[in-house]
């Protein structure tokens, strides 16, 4: 690519990065184990168009404003914590007031998927959390050659490299972890991964709330 620059290793930070559990992983895995492939794909999908943003924020100047003025981090950052927190309500509710198992054990328990609020989910996650538009404004100007004649194409490339391998890894990620839905967990089981799910988005809304932009 013009004016970008050690590509594999940029190739190996953005599969570290993905592979780190945080709210994209989180919230991928569990719409998948909740209602199958097609629902984790919608959410990896969405994740990615928010990547997609970021990157576009970050090419022209958006993740810089956010980096520079504390008041538009705070409230981006707050957003996205309240969101988190009510996933987390919604999963520590199920919890507490668990849904009837289905008579028939071929049935399974959870929802039809909905592909389109899925993929709104996961758009709202990876939107609504400025550490990943901080993360593209910090590291893609390392793999962009000083004396590039374009910049901000240079960008462009390397947003289009990151959500195009970001993607692949997550729906790799679904595929992979999908079989799990086969094992049919009891009633006591269900409310404790549902608990579980719920405590970890709780904690991942408070670590959201207490980023600092510096």
């Amino acid at each position: 690519m013009d004016g970008v620059h050690d590509l594999a290793l940029f190739s190996l930070t953005v599969l570290v990065l993905n592979a780190t559990p945080g709210v994209d992983l989180v919230f991928t895995l569990t719409r998948t184990l909740q209602q199958g492939v097609r629902a984790g794909v919608a959410a990896a999908l969405g994740i990615n168009a928010g990547c997609v943003l970021h990157a576009l924020g970050a090419a022209f100047g958006l993740a810089a404003l956010m980096a520079a003025s504390a008041t538009a981090f705070t409230a981006v950052k707050l957003a996205g914590a309240l969101y988190l927190a009510w996933l987390a309500y919604g999963l520590l509710r199920q919890a507490w007031h668990p849904v009837a198992a289905p008579a028939d054990p071929t049935r399974g328990a959870a929802p039809p998927a909905n592909p389109w609020g899925l993929f709104r989910q996961g758009l709202l996650t990876n939107v609504l959390n400025p550490k990943v538009a901080i993360f593209f404004l910090a590291l893609l100007p390392q793999f962009i050659d000083a004396g590039a004649e374009h910049k901000t194409r240079a960008f462009l490339a390397l947003g289009a490299w990151f959500v195009v391998q970001s993607t692949a890894f997550l729906v790799l990620f679904v595929l992979l972890v999908a079989p799990l839905r086969r094992w049919r967990p009891g009633a006591a089981v269900r409310r404790a991964l549902d608990g579980a799910g719920g405590l970890l988005f709780a904690l991942l809304a408070a670590r959201l709330a207490l980023t600092r932009a510096d």
